[in-house]
């Protein structure tokens, strides 16, 4: 399994509008429309990475702690469904709906979002206040796949509360998030 490093987004860079399609309701929908009222989660995953597959029940409990708290959460997936036919929305829409996702799923098909967030991996996690500001990128907690370390989404939640008490979060406590390269498309 290879393990590729977020890129880190510059604090502080302003979230970009999409429209994408959300694979669970089968409608476009866009950042605007899916952001919370006190800070917005946006994290690139997809099905078949073993990165995504460890951290998915982390991330349901997650978003059903804080999604009442006025977080938005916005899962997209941006892998090239051609050479990695597993990620296809069809079955994205499975996933999300064996999982239980309480959040929206959304197919990048041109990789426009990945790219333009810098994403790098899966899974990748960009933390925006209410103003649309990027406030914290990078893991979730420690646990990987395989390193024994418990799954607890620690660093989000501390980046989450930090971000309701309006305190800052140390860009010393800001590390990158390990997971699977996104399956870019071949150039032509």
């Amino acid at each position: 399994m290879s393990a590729t490093q977020s890129n880190m987004l510059s604090l502080g860079t302003k979230a970009s509008d999409f429209k994408l399609l959300d694979t669970i309701s089968g409608k476009e929908v866009s950042y605007k429309e899916l952001k919370g009222v006190n800070g917005t989660l946006v994290f690139f995953i997809c099905n078949h990475c073993p990165y995504v597959v460890h951290v998915n029940i982390q991330l349901v409990q997650l978003s059903n702690d804080y999604i009442s708290k006025g977080v938005g959460f916005i899962a997209i997936s941006s892998n090239d469904v051609q050479n990695y036919p597993q990620d296809a929305p069809e079955l994205m829409t499975k996933v999300a709906q064996d999982l239980k996702y309480p959040f929206p799923y959304l197919y990048d098909k041109t990789q426009e979002i990945a790219k333009t967030y810098l994403a790098a991996c899966t899974p990748d996690f960009f933390l925006f206040d209410k103003e649309d500001k990027l406030v914290y990128r990078g893991q979730l907690d420690d646990s990987r796949p395989n390193n024994g370390v418990l799954l607890t989404g620690k660093d989000i939640r501390k980046a989450i509360d930090l971000l309701f008490k309006g305190k800052m979060i140390p860009e010393q406590d800001q590390l990158p998030s390990i997971g699977c390269n996104i399956k870019w498309k071949e150039s032509l």
